[in-house]
């Protein structure tokens, strides 16, 4: 039986500041590779108390470099997963940009498609506050990216097998 689950936004928000410029050893650093934005939130929302999800191919975990799921770390892949996911691991929804809440995932894209995904760690005025890795920023301001769209994945929770 699967049960569902909020999960700890606060120790997102702890994990995002503490490795956000440093990286966690524990966890490869993919900048070198396309990026490690999407890397980076999956780790926060473990942090977050999120379990892993080991279906083969279509999971959401992350073991090593070479035993990882697509969606730990590719932006395409992690939608995919959050939106559709009714097994263990995180799950969400997509929402307008305007109704975004901190522990939200935003992802930016172009005509090619997204590319970037960031946590949101702070509200102000109505304007989301997101922090990110690859290009490492703490808690600024969405408008200070350059992109052409924009979406919102509404973490909802998370599910784990009783």
């Amino acid at each position: 039986m699967l049960i569902n689950y909020g999960l700890d936004i606060e120790a997102e928000l702890e994990y995002a500041q503490k490795w956000v410029y440093v990286g966690n050893p524990d966890f490869y650093d993919f900048a070198e590779l396309g990026g490690d934005c999407t890397n980076f939130v999956s780790q926060c929302l473990y942090a977050g108390g999120a379990v892993m999800n080991y279906t083969p191919d279509l999971g959401w975990y992350y073991i090593s470099l070479s035993d990882r799921a697509a969606a730990w770390t590719g932006v395409e892949f992690f939608y995919n997963f959050m939106v559709s996911n009714k097994s263990a691991g995180p799950y969400g929804e997509e929402i307008p940009l305007r109704e975004a809440a901190v522990g939200d995932v935003v992802q930016l894209g172009t005509d090619d498609g997204f590319y970037h995904s960031l946590l949101v760690t702070d509200i102000a005025d109505g304007i989301p506050y997101v922090t990110a890795r690859t290009n490492n920023a703490y808690n600024v301001p969405l408008y200070s990216y350059d992109y052409r769209y924009a979406r919102c994945i509404h973490i909802i929770g998370a599910r784990k097998w009783a």
